[in-house]
């Protein structure tokens, strides 16, 4: 086994002063700057998840970030207020508030300005 510190994820984006304004004032996350375009999105003390600028990036088709939440429908509400747009996934059942529910933890998907996938979870 390899002997490592704290691991953590991370996910490209690219522009990455796009995904600072997104994930701090849009999602509320503190994101500390890093050289180079790099952020740490905060998630706790302990817990962050590294965003990095990449010229050639490729979003990600699957979820990179899930966030939980008390209450899924009123995190879609103010998400929904501050411009997010949710996902519609085909043969999903996803109810008006585009939340699925019933299949496992009530769940809505989202996209960040690069593209990449995250979701708000029944926590």
């Amino acid at each position: 086994m390899v002997t490592s510190h704290k691991p953590f994820s991370g996910f490209s984006v690219d522009d990455a002063e796009a995904a600072r304004v997104f994930y701090s004032e849009v999602l509320g996350l503190t994101v500390e700057a890093l050289d180079g375009g790099f952020s740490h999105l905060r998630l706790d003390d302990d817990t962050y998840v590294l965003v990095y600028p990449k010229p050639d990036h490729t979003p990600a088709t699957f979820t990179v970030l899930n966030l939980p939440v008390d209450d899924v429908a009123a995190a879609v509400a103010t998400l929904s207020a501050r411009g997010v747009a949710f996902i519609r996934y085909e043969g999903a059942p996803q109810d008006d508030d585009l939340v699925m529910r019933g299949h496992g933890p009530d769940i809505a998907w989202f996209t960040d300005p690069a593209g990449n996938v995250l979701s708000i979870i029944a926590a």
